[in-house]
């Protein structure tokens, strides 16, 4: 086969100059356009706009309430024991004020319960409780703004989707020009939303079964305290 063509392109100087242009055209490399981030970005429109707005609160939201929860989180060993030997002591003064010290949900729900002593267990266990649900609810007060937030953006991206191909389609109606690349051009920048959204609206549920990870861990530890607590007013009683 390669002979064949040495002997056409031999003979013939127009044949050869066209077979020379064939083999240049189909070894040159394709020119390849790349788009920055920004770029990509802006070709977003301006849904984007809500789209980063949505992620600038998931991302603050995400810190403020990862650091309240591990403040939250953090608890002494010895705070139970020192707390169970001050009250065998009847020194009640010495441990309100160790827990006003502590400063945390646990010492905050203990302090309540030291406040009832001398009246019936069950009030006492009672106050406990309203304590716990009050410092839970603190906790959990900013998590849900990440849960829509998780919701919401990604609907924000499909919204700028059906958007840009309904504009797509009306200015085809209006030049009647059905071409691939007139499609597919207005199409991948219109698809930029639903990229963005889903991006944000899946860090954003990432983030926010993250925190509650560490709620229930915190949910634990004060159940756990408050019957710790209960068990040493019993056996004191």
């Amino acid at each position: 086969m390669l002979g064949i063509i040495l002997q056409i392109t031999q003979g013939t100087p127009v044949v050869q100059d066209t077979v020379n242009q064939v083999v240049q055209a189909t070894t040159q490399a394709p020119t390849q356009v790349s788009l920055s981030l920004w770029e990509l970005i802006l070709k977003g429109g301006v849904i984007m706009i809500p789209i980063f707005i949505c992620s600038l609160l998931a991302v603050y939201f995400f810190i403020e309430r990862f650091i309240a929860l591990r403040k939250a989180g953090k608890s002494d060993k010895n705070f139970m024991n020192n707390i169970e030997m001050l009250v065998s002591d009847m020194k009640l003064d010495a441990a309100k004020t160790m827990c006003k010290n502590t400063n945390t949900p646990v010492s905050r729900m203990v302090e309540k319960g030291l406040a009832r002593i001398g009246r019936p267990i069950n009030d006492i266990e009672r106050n406990i409780e309203s304590v716990g649900k009050y410092e839970v609810s603190k906790l959990e007060r900013n998590m849900k703004i990440l849960g829509i937030v998780a919701g919401i953006a990604p609907m924000l991206g499909f919204i700028g989707t059906i958007m840009g191909v309904i504009k797509i389609f009306y200015n085809i109606s209006l030049t009647n020009n059905m071409s691939i690349g007139s499609i597919s051009g207005g199409l991948y920048e219109k698809m930029i939303t639903s990229a963005a959204g889903l991006i944000v609206g899946v860090l954003a549920y990432v983030g926010y079964n993250y925190l509650s990870i560490l709620l229930d861990k915190v949910i634990f530890r004060l159940e756990d305290a408050g019957i710790e607590f209960m068990d040493i007013l019993q056996k004191e009683a």
